[in-house]
């Protein structure tokens, strides 16, 4: 299945990766501060799954390993903001979107700047 996954385009494994990272942060974070016993100990679990699952996909991504932290970055920054909005229902400050903003474009450059 991993030799499946593979042939995946990048830019996707690295959304699935900043996806399954960002939930299983959010699933912890629950889990510490929003619960008990038994649903915390299951909310571990599954925040544990996903961040697992996380490693996996970042490191599928047939990219020097270099590069896809620019791209990867960028995208954790996107899918975190949402992900807080869904979650948490807290819509990024002003100061939250210049900083993003530079922190896709810093990802960018990472990512895409040919040295001559």
């Amino acid at each position: 299945m991993l030799k499946a996954l593979q042939v995946v385009h990048p830019l996707i494994l690295l959304v699935a990766a900043t996806t399954l990272e960002v939930c299983g942060d959010a699933i912890v974070r629950m889990a510490i501060y929003s619960h008990a016993g038994l649903i915390r100990l299951a909310l571990f679990l599954i925040g544990a799954s996903l961040l697992l699952g996380y490693g996996t996909f970042l490191n599928l991504a047939p990219l020097q390993f270099g590069r896809v932290v620019g791209l990867y970055i960028a995208t954790l920054f996107v899918i975190w903001q949402i992900v807080n909005f869904i979650a948490f229902r807290s819509p990024p400050t002003l100061p939250i979107l210049v900083g993003g903003a530079l922190v896709i474009a810093g990802g960018a450059i990472i990512t895409f700047w040919r040295a001559a």
